[in-house]
């Protein structure tokens, strides 16, 4: 079986599209497609599997862990199980990643 799920079919807020797999036939992926505004992002949190992150355009700054990185569009990261992450759009322009969870449903500790 395939779908074709319309963008506005994912939207979970004004900037925030969330797919999880398990609602399309099992699919063992889920991910968030995300557009967020300079200044905002997401708070500290973990998931218990690696979360990889596709720069598609704009500034991000990430906190992995102890590490703190700053990243421009075109490239990607991963954080790894069971560590803490959050991320800011420190750029001037609207932040577009996809956000990748090897993870049939997205499994989310919120630690702030």
């Amino acid at each position: 079986m395939h779908y074709l799920i319309p963008k506005e079919d994912l939207r979970i807020n004004e900037t925030v599209f969330k797919f999880q797999g398990e609602e399309y036939g099992g699919v063992a992926g889920s991910f968030f497609w995300v557009f967020t505004l300079p200044g905002r992002g997401a708070k500290l949190h973990k998931h218990p599997y690696q979360e990889v992150f596709v720069l598609q355009e704009g500034r991000v700054t990430f906190t992995i862990g102890d590490a703190t990185l700053e990243v421009s569009a075109g490239n990607v990261v991963v954080a790894p199980a069971n560590t803490p992450h959050k991320y800011t759009n420190t750029g001037t322009e609207a932040l577009q990643m996809i956000s990748f969870h090897p993870s049939s449903q997205v499994i989310q500790e919120d630690l702030e």
